[in-house]
């Protein structure tokens, strides 16, 4: 699949020019043709069995836009390459109107499962007055990342999220909550199973969610020191929130002084997840009493606290925190991700004032095949009739076939050739770019009807709408957009994913 950034804008420009005069769009992706616009003469007022009924009036949320991830290992990856490809890749990513045309970025607080290894901003123990605050490290991997998307978008929006605090805050002193040591012993079962798998099963590592044992160190936690999913593994004496309150605070100082404002920060990275990577697991009481130490810090720097990130599906896990009267009152978004998006209906509908993030699609298995475009199409489907106003990706890039620091492969925008040096587009990248480069910020999420129910719509402020409907079958599919009264009959390429503009 040949996918480089000049394809990319090629098609970009056909796909403009087939629009004057503000004619119908159509541009569709397979696996092997990404980004192909389509000719629109070919569409006919005769209806077919599968239609989808769109009224611009009748409008769900609206759209703040959409974003991806800034890591240390994404950096990394793109950082081997010409400074002229590097350019052009956060031009296709972040430039108005260019190609996936982002508006957002999240980046973490620290380490993540994406760095290349365990780091805070103060690791000396017992730092409260935070003396030894450093973002110095960024500068090598996240700033970079982060000013060259700002370079080429000056209006983005940052927000930042932490996996892990300074590990001396925690009470095992560590930054994992889990052992490696029991996946280790089954570490020579795994070899053996390995071995005996399909090649193309065994280049992910065997599983579905990319997890390679056999890339796992040791991350130096002993069994006994373990803390499980439904336990503070954060100190809560108040002298530990005070200081992980100010923590944040210098975080955001620190950034704007680099030139990133952040404006918005979620408390924890999926607290309820006891990983063997930087983690740290929060009780809803544990998150109360943060949160209303976190909130007054940032209201001095007019950064908001959004509730997050949610990867349960327990809406009662959730809810007593936004009601809570000392912490409820700081919160002003709520973040989804993984399980968490069973979450979102329930709690969305009890605090709609609300604006919802998905905050981390689901990463794959490092395959970058059409299968799991495919699955990222249906989580971007969900997700945006559940109510999100804001949709993010996770790994902008990674070394092709390569694992993290901490034993997983999965999927990216952008995968690099380490050795060769060069770079693709993956399909994930496309199917985002589907919908960011057309769905506009300030667009509306439609309430469509009819027999189609692989679809979505969207109307921009311009009161273009924007159709995105998949054809998940092995054969071209006949689909008729019946709106304001008038039919326009596709016919959708097989295994593809549309977008179409109708005036």
């Amino acid at each position: 699949m040949k996918t480089v950034s000049k394809v990319s804008l090629i098609a970009s420009v056909a796909v403009l020019c087939a629009c004057s005069g503000g004619e119908i769009e159509w541009v569709s992706t397979t696996f092997e043709t990404p980004w192909q616009a389509q000719d629109t003469e070919t569409v006919t007022s005769d209806p077919s069995e599968a239609t989808l009924i769109v009224d611009p009036a009748l409008v769900g949320q609206k759209v703040e836009g959409f974003g991806t991830a800034a890591s240390e290992l994404s950096w990394d990856s793109i950082n081997i390459l010409t400074q002229e490809e590097k350019d052009s890749i956060f031009k296709e990513l972040f430039a108005p109107g260019v190609g996936a045309s982002l508006v957002m970025a999240r980046t973490p607080i620290g380490a993540s499962d994406f760095a290349k290894e365990y780091y805070s901003y103060d690791d000396v123990d017992g730092d409260f007055s935070l003396e030894h605050f450093s973002v110095e490290r960024d500068e090598n991997y996240l700033l970079p990342f982060l000013l060259s998307a700002k370079k080429a978008n000056p209006s983005l929006k940052v927000w930042g999220s932490p996996w892990c605090p300074p590990s001396w805050m925690k009470v095992n002193k560590h930054y994992a909550n889990s052992s490696t040591a029991p996946i280790a012993r089954r570490m020579a079962e795994m070899r053996k199973r390995m071995a005996e798998m399909p090649q193309d099963i065994r280049a992910t590592g065997g599983s579905t969610f990319g997890f390679n044992p056999m890339n796992l160190g040791d991350n130096g936690l002993s069994e006994d020191m373990q803390i499980s999913e439904g336990t503070d593994a954060f100190n809560l004496q108040p002298e530990y929130l005070d200081a992980y309150a100010r923590y944040f605070g210098k975080y955001v100082d620190a950034y704007k002084e680099k030139g990133i404002d952040i404006y918005m920060v979620m408390p924890q990275n999926e607290p309820n997840s006891a990983q063997w990577y930087p983690a740290c697991t929060w009780t809803p009481d544990g998150l109360k009493k943060f949160i209303s130490v976190l909130g007054p810090e940032m209201e001095k720097r007019g950064v908001e606290v959004w509730l997050g990130t949610i990867e349960r599906a327990d809406v009662n896990m959730w809810n007593q925190i936004v009601l809570d009267p000392s912490a409820g009152k700081y919160i002003k978004g709520m973040g989804f991700q993984w399980a968490g998006k069973d979450a979102l209906p329930g709690l969305h509908e009890q605090f709609p004032e609300l604006p919802c993030y998905q905050s981390e699609q689901e990463c794959g298995n490092g395959a970058n095949d059409w299968k799991g475009a495919m699955h990222s199409w249906d989580l971007l489907k969900e997700y945006f009739t559940k109510g999100v106003t804001g949709y993010f990706y996770w790994n902008t890039s990674l070394f092709e076939g390569e694992s993290s620091s901490w034993g997983w492969n999965q999927n990216s925008l952008i995968t690099v050739n380490r050795e060769k040096k060069t770079f693709r587009y993956t399909p994930e990248y496309y199917i985002l770019k589907h919908a960011s480069h057309y769905v506009k910020p300030g667009a509306s999420f439609l309430l469509t009807e009819g027999t189609y129910e692989d679809a979505i719509a969207f109307v921009n402020p311009d009161g273009k709408v924007v159709v995105l409907a998949a054809n998940q079958t092995e054969e071209a599919k006949p689909l008729t957009v019946s709106i304001k009264g008038k039919n326009h009959t596709f016919v959708l390429p097989a295994a593809s994913l549309s977008t179409i503009v109708l005036p």
